[in-house]
């Protein structure tokens, strides 16, 4: 099937009904974007748990797939009145028949960690045989290798697993710290999440990585402490968890703080500071990770 992409600029207050309405007039999809992205007036919109909510871009491009043989003037036009607003210009340009599959995979190829640690998706032979290959494809949690946090906890990871240790992610994404750790040796790795689908995934790598790493809901209790903690998750969550986490590490056991950015370390590293000594173990791209021991 052939389709064509028709894009306009609304104002904020406008984004959500124009969307709805272009969905309820026949639109596949809808995608919204910064109207001015690429451009000096672009404005980034990011936030973190507890700080609040994201202001909406002060001009918005809603995209709105739709098949070739739509009257997309009076599709533009029947959304805009639904949505209570005047009809926009608009622009429509054909999108190719792709193989979607192939063009998704061909985005994610193999990423070297470390001169022994690779992440390699299912549709690709690991370059390194000799290596520890993680067996990784992208999905709905995060961490799949490509993010700088993710890469320094793996590095560090690589650096403080000796054989034995038993070790805790709290905010397991994807699981792929924990099936990390049992590859490079831990004895025992549980991964903790608040995300049922992250959780769902984080089982099913491990069980295509073949280790016996275990995966649980936030909600439910860990009581026995790990000797190495990692918490890849965004600064302000972390000053929250600053005392669980302290108990869920084992005296002079080790963790590994990450998702800061290089000007939110002093305030973590204060909320920290009863239990742990930490200090900036390394920086990629602007994040930070922080790293110490629970004193005894």
């Amino acid at each position: 099937m052939a389709w064509l992409s028709v894009s306009f600029d609304v104002a904020a207050a406008d984004v959500e009904a124009v969307s709805d309405a272009l969905l309820e007039a026949g639109a596949a999809s809808v995608d919204v974007a910064d109207a001015d992205a690429g451009s000096p007036a672009e404005q980034p919109v990011f936030a973190e748990g507890g700080a609040g909510v994201p202001r909406p871009w002060r001009r918005s491009r809603v995209s709105a797939l739709v098949e070739q043989h739509t009257d997309v003037t009076g599709l533009v036009a029947a959304a805009c009145r639904r949505a209570g607003i005047a009809p926009s210009p608009y622009r429509a340009h054909p999108v190719a028949e792709q193989d979607w599959v192939r063009v998704s995979q061909e985005q994610f190829t193999p990423i070297r960690i470390s001169s022994r640690l690779w992440i390699v998706p299912s549709w690709h032979a690991a370059p390194d045989a000799g290596a520890i290959n993680i067996g990784l494809d992208p999905g709905l949690a995060f961490g799949t290798g490509s993010h700088p946090t993710t890469r320094m906890c793996l590095r560090w990871l690589e650096r403080v697993v000796r054989g034995g240790e038993s070790m805790l992610d709290y905010g397991c994404g994807s699981g792929v710290l924990a099936i990390a750790a049992m590859k490079l040796g831990a004895a025992r790795a549980d991964g903790v999440d608040i995300d049922a689908q992250a959780l769902l995934a984080a089982r099913r790598n491990a069980g295509q990585n073949r280790v016996q790493a275990t995966f649980h809901d936030a909600a439910g209790a860990i009581r026995q402490p790990a000797q190495i903690v990692v918490a890849n998750i965004l600064a302000r969550p972390l000053i929250v968890l600053a005392p669980l986490l302290a108990r869920l590490t084992a005296p002079r056991g080790r963790i590994a703080l990450a998702g800061l950015l290089c000007g939110q370390t002093d305030e973590v590293a204060t909320a920290y500071r009863p239990w742990f000594d930490l200090d900036a173990s390394g920086e990629d791209e602007g994040w930070v990770l922080l790293e110490g021991s629970r004193r005894a």
